[in-house]
This record gives C-alpha cells, structure tokens and sequence, in this order.
C-alpha cells in the first residue's frame, strides 16, 4: 500500500501574530527524535518554519485530547521520577546502539557547528548534553577535524557504548556520565570553555519542574556570547497524539509504555524557560515536517521546536545551581 500524505491547507494553520516571512527548512535526519519508533525516512517536499505558528487539530484529534485528561497516580509519577536513570537504562539494553540513525543533518541546521570547515584553521569546542550513543557526536567529529567535544548523558549505559564505539578518540572527545538537573559540569568541563552546546531531544526527556536546573548548568561552562542549540518535540507532534489514555503526567507531558518520558514543548513556554535562566533568545520556530511510514502505509505530520538561545556578552547575573535538588 502506498503512503498518502494529507499536507495542511493554509486555513489549517494559525497563528497569534503576524509572524516573520517563512523560511525553508533543510532538516533532513534519518532520525527525527529521541523516540521515534517505527518510522522511516522524512519524506522529500520543502519544509517551512514560522514562529508562533501551531497545528489545528482535527475534530476527532480534539476529542482523543479531552478524553485523556485523567493523569497518572502522583506515587506512580513519584515512582517514574525515582527510577528515570534506570529506565533510561534498560532502554538502551534492549537496543544498544541499532534504535538511532547518526544525525548527519547537525551543521545544515546549525552554522555554529560548522565555522571549522568554514575558517582555515578554526578550531570548536562543544558540549553535547545528553549524547546517547553518540548519533550525533561522531559524524559532527568524522566531519570536523578541528572540534572537541565534551559529550555527556544520563544513562551509564549510553555513555559505555559511546567509549566502545571504534570511533572515539579521548584526545578529542571527552565523554562522562552526567545528571543534568543535579550534577555539576563544572566537574567535568572548565568553565565559560564551550563555543556551543547543543541539546537534541534531550530536554523533553526531563521533568518539567527540573528543565531550569539543565539550563542553569549548561550556562556556566557556555563563553558569553555563544549559544544552545536546541530541537525537540513540538506542541502536537503525532507522537504526542500516540499516547493512549493513562499515559497523560501533566500538561504536554508523558511517559510511554518502557517508563521514559517526554514532553511537548510550546514556543513560549520554552522562551520563558531560557529568559529565565538568563539567555537571549535568538531563533525560537516551530518547524513542520511529515513522516513516512512505507511499511504501514501511513504519512504522519510531525511538529519540532527549533531555537538558538546566547548567553550575553554582559556581565551576566551570578546563576546558582541547586545541586542539592533531590531527584
């Protein structure tokens, strides 16, 4: 059977202002988030991004949402919270390295990680937050000889099948297990050291309440000036209307069937988050693609956040990282 994609029609997107002109977008990774299970390739056709801009949903999205509202007991959210290093864990103990396709789409989305090949003689030091196996930090190393990277994650486990890949090179990576919401980099990277820092599919990955705790923590070994480069699941995205009833944690927020979570983020919501912390929003798009599913002859629309957000060149204020935040 053939896959028949339905593109939106104009009047079935809207926004809250008047937006800036679209923009084409080149997104073309052979894995289009952190969970994207049994889907193939991104279909061809153009892509176009706008701020503030959001998918209508249909009647019967609508009423599969207003349906689903009851949320899971606070002891089982208690309980998902506890053991999210663990479930993270056996996740990719069941997988290992074969769920992802390596991220080869990095430096046409970002130009922040492309200066090395750009400038004779560049050289780029980043930090990779939340690295998984390292999808995308060993094509962005293969690619770029002149970078360093700092790569850490929250699963032990992803960490040791990043040091066994054949490609990993200590003198120009350096990979460390890391909680994110309570560990120091400081501990692992010198401060203000990092040209960027990029968090692919991570965020949506920690609970809400502790989002501030990662951005707090990235910024201190970011150099004034310099950015997050951020992707993630959109507000709408076809896995968010996936979840069945029971699996709803809190507004946009869910876990799946192996107890890993993930949240739906809105652009204001995650403007607010990096305001706060201390940023300057530089980028903030949704960008809107469709997924392609040959086997089941589906074509799904899927819906990215993808946002720059610098850390300014002024003095900035003193961020304290709470590194007593039970987890």
């Amino acid at each position: 059977m053939t896959a028949q994609c339905v593109r939106p029609k104009p009047e079935t997107l809207q926004t809250s202002h008047l937006a800036p002109p679209l923009h084409p977008a080149s997104f073309t990774p052979g894995s289009a988030g952190s969970r994207e299970e049994g889907t193939s390739p991104l279909s061809e056709p153009q892509v176009l991004s706008r701020r503030d801009l959001t998918r209508i949903l249909s009647s019967e999205e609508e009423e599969k949402l207003k349906r689903d509202q009851a949320l899971v007991s606070d002891f089982k959210q208690q309980k998902l919270e506890k053991e999210a290093q663990k479930n993270w864990d056996l996740f990719y103990k069941r997988n290992s390295t074969n769920f992802f396709k390596d991220r080869h789409w990095t430096t046409r989305e970002f130009e922040e990680l492309r200066s090395c090949r750009e400038f004779e003689d560049q050289k780029l030091t980043i930090l990779e937050a939340g690295c998984g196996v390292g999808n995308c930090l060993f094509p962005l190393l293969e690619e770029d000889p002149g970078i360093f990277a700092y790569a850490c994650d929250f699963s032990p486990r992803a960490v040791e099948y990043v040091k066994q890949n054949p490609l990993y090179d200590t003198e120009r990576c350096k990979v460390f297990q890391c909680d994110l919401t309570k560990d120091d980099l400081l501990e692992h990277v010198p401060p203000e050291s990092v040209d960027a820092v990029t968090l692919i599919f991570v965020l949506s990955a920690v609970h809400p309440d502790k989002m501030h705790l990662v951005l707090q923590n990235v910024y201190k070994v970011l150099k004034p000036g310099r950015s997050v480069l951020f992707r993630d699941y959109g507000l709408y995205d076809h896995a968010m209307l996936r979840f069945k009833a029971g699996s709803k944690l809190a507004e946009n927020f869910y876990v799946r069937q192996d107890g890993t979570r993930s949240y739906f983020f809105t652009d204001e919501f995650l403007a607010r988050l990096f305001l706060d912390a201390g940023y300057e929003e530089e980028v903030n798009e949704y960008v809107f693609r469709e997924t392609v599913n040959k086997k089941e002859g589906l074509c799904v629309p899927r819906v990215f956040l993808q946002s720059k957000f610098r850390k300014s060149q002024k003095t900035p204020v003193p961020v304290t990282l709470d590194l007593g935040h039970e987890s």
